[in-house]
């Protein structure tokens, strides 16, 4: 058994958060850039082109690349032979709140959800999400997610007999009508079965895996690949504007359900996908 003093992740988790601010993971930064090769629209390629040295900019100025520098999402893969000395979420929130001061990060946090005056002031609480795995390590996947591209998020309790097709037109109408609200290119994270409350969290989690990874099932691997065309055919392109590149990326998780039910859940992700790992 492995003890692990809670206090030692937040220089690590303080320092990832500051840097998800104006530094793309090199995957995002591939995706847009192949997006701008093949994109046919002259005005998409312009927009896309844009945003590329947008990150270049925020990188090298370390200045955050959107103004909306996010809700801090965290999940916490926990090894079975550690044994944590103090609170992780004390500790999460700590890291969260030295980021914001550190790296003058917007303060997007409210207390309360119906007082528009409760913010918190230091983009805390994170949303902390835990999981037991194997191992003597904690591995904290992070992400810092825009509220413009979370509201355009769904959840569809759909009818078993509205199958596959069902949820295709579920996921891409809603791409549709969200338009340019969520700041497109897009990724698309697909949470299928489980129940009410677990298709939203595999949504969410499916955005953790690299742009461009198929999933290893071959049935969703299939699913993501038809999504993804047929929401790049909806031509809103980026920022909405029209073009061939809607959506970056569509990666989905499945889990078991009960035979009454079919839950499909939409998670939508802006261009500035910031995510990144650290382990400890």
């Amino acid at each position: 058994m492995r003890s692990l003093p809670v206090a030692s992740i937040l220089a690590p988790l303080s320092d990832l958060c500051q840097r998800l601010s104006w530094e793309l993971p090199a995957d995002v930064r591939q995706a847009l850039a192949g997006a701008a090769e093949r994109e046919r629209h002259p005005l998409a390629r312009e927009i896309l082109a844009a945003l590329l040295e947008n990150q270049e900019i925020a990188q090298r100025d370390c200045l955050p690349l959107c103004q909306d520098t996010g809700m801090t999402v965290v999940w916490a893969q926990l090894g079975e032979e550690v044994c944590l000395e103090g609170s992780l979420p004390e500790a999460v929130n700590q890291a969260v709140a030295d980021a914001c001061d550190q790296a003058c990060l917007r303060a997007s946090m409210l207390g309360n959800p119906l007082d528009r005056s409760s913010n918190t002031g230091n983009n805390t609480p994170a949303f902390l999400h835990l999981e037991l795995v194997p191992g003597d390590r904690l591995t904290l996947h992070v992400a810092a997610k825009g509220g413009g591209s979370e509201n355009m998020s769904a959840l569809w309790m759909l009818s078993p007999s509205q199958g596959r097709e069902g949820l295709i037109e579920a996921v891409v109408s809603r791409v549709q009508e969200a338009g340019g609200r969520p700041c497109p290119p897009l990724v698309l994270g697909v949470g299928v079965g489980g129940n009410f409350e677990t298709a939203p969290l595999l949504a969410k989690l499916a955005l953790f895996r690299p742009l461009g990874e198929p999933s290893p099932d071959p049935e969703l691997s299939g699913l993501e690949a038809e999504i993804l065309a047929r929401v790049n055919q909806t031509g809103v392109g980026p920022l909405g504007l029209g073009g061939d590149t809607t959506a970056l990326a569509v990666h989905a998780l499945a889990r078991p359900c009960h035979l009454a039910t079919f839950p499909v859940a939409l998670n939508v992700q802006c261009h500035a996908a910031r995510h990144g790992t650290v382990v400890i």
